[in-house]
């Protein structure tokens, strides 16, 4: 997937290219910088974004919002209806997707309770304003609590011993988690994302033989990749 979306990023960057030598050679005259031009700054990296992520809501959204503010700058919809009604459909979008989102993932949330009780206690890492990283070699795994607040914090379980379902609560708050998992584990996420986003780079065949970790993760202006 990240090949497709160099890929999709590279053809942009060429055909922006391309377009500004040929006007430099007086082959063409296309206008790069016209009116509105910086909202496509917003609409193509949404747009990849739509393509290439599993978690597509807020990618959508800020695809809508780009397009609305172009039309707003070309003149077909007004900026005054617009700034009236942003906030009540910021709500509206936040509303709608956490209650298909607590639909969609019922059976996945129930499992997550579940662990919830079943370990009570876990292993808490809180980072604030720094970085941390934390390995498990060859230790046993019993889930945790991670909390990245304006930091970094990379876990890593790829030499972890797993005989058994675990949960990892995740919270990156204008922070960034990379979790590094093992081979032999299937993965299960679960993620609230506010202006944030989680992305599973992990691309196993679910075996009902392995244990599963179930990551639940809330993200705002922060972001978790499970590698």
């Amino acid at each position: 997937m990240d090949k497709f979306k160099n890929i999709l990023w590279g053809i942009v960057i060429l055909v922006i290219g391309i377009i500004w030598g040929l006007n430099a050679l007086g082959i063409t005259n296309i206008t790069i910088f016209f009116e509105g031009w910086w909202t496509f700054l917003i609409i193509i990296p949404s747009l990849i974004s739509l393509i290439t992520k599993e978690s597509k809501i807020w990618s959508g959204i800020f695809l809508v919002i780009g397009i609305v503010l172009f039309l707003c700058t070309r003149g077909i919809i007004s900026f005054t209806l617009i700034s009236k009604l942003i906030i009540p459909f910021i709500l509206i979008v936040i509303g709608l997707s956490l209650i298909f989102k607590n639909t969609i993932d019922k059976r996945l949330k129930e499992r997550i309770q579940s662990l919830k009780k079943d370990n009570e206690i876990l292993e808490e890492y809180c980072v604030t304003f720094g970085t941390e990283n934390i390995s498990y070699q060859n230790q046993e795994f019993k889930g945790a609590k991670i909390d990245s607040i304006f930091g970094s914090i990379l876990f890593d379980l790829k030499n972890a011993t797993i005989t058994k379902d675990q949960i990892i609560n995740v919270n990156a708050i204008f922070g960034g988690v990379d979790i590094i998992v093992p081979k032999n584990v299937n993965i299960k996420v679960k993620s609230t994302p506010i202006f944030g986003g989680t992305s599973n780079k992990v691309k196993t065949v679910f075996n009902e033989n392995l244990p599963t970790i179930y990551i639940n993760s809330v993200t705002m202006f922060g972001g978790v990749d499970i590698k």
